[in-house]
């Protein structure tokens, strides 16, 4: 046959010489599998998304488009709810109170009026919470930011402009970057752009 045809440089009676390639081969194989679960936990942990957004309402989503293009230019992974602290308050905790759980390090609250939902979302959660107010018709916003910003003492919330999401962004990269090279480096990158601009 024409395995029979092949010519070894030993004889497959040579116990010695092949235990040995039966061993390179188990090493071989087992680095393999090393390397893959290697490679696809990398890419599993690439597309963790590592900042929540939740928003009160459909429409803060226009808004925050400045904030999800944001992320998505500094290379970070976010996941995006929509949830009232007033009209779904169930959903509000339940997605709170797990964020951290799901691999979640930031999280991002957009909301308008009477604009409770950072405070409860930062009653759930250990995470730091980073408030947008929301512009609004009845007074400009001024709603909104008074909302977040009078939290009381023991339940903070950051709180950016009124309609800040650009900034809620690199504020949440820049507080990943405290403990993760990889976003701080992206903060130095974006600085030195806008000193080049």
């Amino acid at each position: 046959s024409w395995f029979h045809s092949l010519q070894f440089p030993f004889t497959w009676t040579d116990g010695p010489t092949f235990k040995k390639i039966i061993l390179y081969t188990v090493r071989w194989i087992l680095d393999v599998s090393a390397y893959l679960k290697r490679r696809n936990k990398g890419a599993e942990m690439a597309d963790q998304p590592v900042v929540g957004i939740i928003m009160g309402s459909k429409s803060d989503l226009a808004t925050m488009e400045g904030c999800t293009a944001e992320l998505e230019r500094l290379g970070v992974p976010y996941e995006l709810v929509i949830a009232s602290a007033h009209r779904t308050p169930d959903k509000v905790h339940q997605w709170a109170e797990t964020a951290a759980d799901r691999g979640l390090k930031v999280i991002i609250a957009a909301a308008g009026k009477a604009a409770h939902l950072g405070g409860v979302v930062a009653a759930f959660t250990p995470l730091p919470v980073v408030g947008v107010p929301m512009k609004t018709s009845d007074l400009g916003g001024m709603d909104s930011l008074l909302s977040m910003v009078q939290m009381p003492s023991g339940v903070p919330v950051a709180c950016v402009a009124i309609n800040g999401a650009k900034n809620a962004a690199i504020y949440a990269t820049q507080i990943l970057g405290a403990s993760l090279p990889e976003y701080r480096e992206k903060i130095v990158q974006l600085k030195a752009e806008m000193a080049d601009a």
